[in-house]
């Protein structure tokens, strides 16, 4: 007799393939055959239905999981060869190491033939093209062209996405120490300290304009708008003896300083006070015309500037060579040719090279990638802030570095700003703003 009781069943009429067999349940027995047979020892075995279940609460936990994990996305569609699209490149780069965690950025090359397919998923039209994902993977924004790294930023916070910002701006809205200098002791162009050996004093309608060297004061007299005589005339420069005296009249003997290749001026009543110098230090000695002639040969080729190589940013723009009297007016070089340009500007602090290049008038590669750019700012009397002048501008390889240049010099104020805001800024001027770029009475009254 066979003693499987599953055989004994019939087929069930709701499992028609089943052969009766119950897929691993306890044998349905008829009530009246419990004592006949005893329950067989069957090893369990997972159900078909338990098993589909399984796989349906994995999937089910796993899509949890990625939805929870999930960020969202900038897709940016564009090629490696396209000016626009090599414009995005930096920028993507500094979203990827600056966000990571935040939202994911991506790019394909969509003239690469294995990428056709995403293009024509996406309904490619134009490149490059920006696509704003929500963590679910639906579309919130697209846009064609150039965005800039701001603009990218704003329309995530417009779409209701704030991220967390990777480094806090640095930022100082007023001096951290108090000045003890009297007006006449600060130079009225760069600030610092007028020695009473070097100074040069201007007398105007206005009042005395106290210099702190004859370089600042030939830098006044480039940025002046009307004829620079009569400033000329009421010009007096301090010899040695702390003496003050014509500064068209004076003798000038010329040394380099032995570490930077600056030049050093000091003035002298007379030719004969001037040769007895020189034959103790040596030097050139120069007229007060030879010495102009000289001083205003090098200029800012963004506001025209007179400037010292050796303190300026160099500028190339379109295979020609130039300066930028500050960072700043460096940038604006790009503005005012409407070339792209490459400007290599020393660390206001260590003099490490700050390599910084634009293309189509965007900010195209910055070098080293952790370099920082300051804005010098003063607060006017009306309670606006505006430029500080180019003397208080500055880039930086490091962050530290501008932290580090700010607590030596505490009298500083202003705030750090964007590569791409800071040529943006520049960029926005129209040719008669960049035409009275830095001059007198236009740019930062004195």
């Amino acid at each position: 007799m066979d003693r499987d009781p599953c055989k004994q069943r019939p087929k069930d009429p709701l499992f028609p393939n089943s052969n009766g067999r119950c897929f691993g349940t306890f044998p349905r027995t008829p009530p009246h055959s419990i004592k006949r047979y005893r329950r067989p020892k069957m090893k369990p075995r997972p159900t078909l239905f338990f098993l589909a279940g399984l796989a349906c609460l994995s999937i089910l936990v796993a899509a949890s999981a990625k939805a929870a994990d999930a960020l969202p996305k900038l897709l940016d569609l564009g090629s490696k060869q396209c000016i626009p699209c090599k414009q995005m490149a930096p920028i993507l780069e500094s979203l990827t190491q600056e966000y990571t965690g935040q939202f994911e950025v991506e790019f394909v090359d969509v003239w690469v033939p294995a990428n056709t397919a995403i293009a024509e998923k996406h309904g490619i039209e134009l490149i490059p093209t920006q696509i704003f994902f929500a963590p679910d993977g639906s579309e919130l924004w697209r846009h064609e062209g150039f965005l800039s790294k701001e603009a990218i930023l704003a329309k995530w916070k417009e779409l209701g996405f704030s991220f967390q910002d990777p480094s806090t701006t640095i930022e100082r809205r007023s001096p951290a120490a108090s000045d003890s200098r009297s007006p006449e002791q600060i130079c009225q162009f760069c600030d610092h300290t007028v020695p009473p050996s070097h100074k040069v004093l201007v007398k105007t309608d206005k009042g005395d304009v106290h210099i702190c060297s004859p370089h600042c004061y030939f830098i006044m007299l480039s940025c002046l708008t009307s004829d620079p005589a009569v400033t000329e005339a009421n010009a007096r420069v301090s010899t040695p003896s702390r003496e003050l005296v014509e500064a068209t009249s004076a003798w000038y003997i010329v040394t380099l300083d032995t570490t930077t290749g600056r030049p050093n001026i000091r003035a002298f009543e007379s030719k004969t006070a001037a040769l007895e110098a020189q034959q103790l230090s040596g030097g050139l000695l120069l007229d007060y015309e030879l010495l102009k002639s000289k001083e205003l040969a090098h200029r800012c080729g963004f506001c025209d500037r007179a400037l010292y190589p050796e303190d300026a940013a160099s500028v190339r723009a379109g295979g020609l060579h130039t300066y930028g009297c500050c960072c700043h007016c460096a940038l604006g070089v790009a503005a005012r040719t409407g070339l792209d340009i490459e400007v290599i500007q020393p660390d206001a602090l260590t003099r490490e090279p700050v390599r910084v290049t634009t293309l189509a008038g965007k900010i195209a590669s910055v070098e080293p990638s952790t370099a920082v750019a300051w804005f010098g700012m003063k607060q006017q009397p009306d309670g606006s802030w505006g430029s500080a002048g180019c003397f208080h501008q500055g880039f930086f390889a490091h962050r530290e570095n501008l932290e580090q240049w700010l607590a030596a010099n505490p009298m500083e104020t202003g705030t750090q700003i964007s590569f791409e805001k800071a040529l943006e800024d520049k960029m926005q001027l129209s040719p008669e703003q960049i035409q009275k770029a830095c001059k007198l009475g236009e740019c930062t009254p004195k």
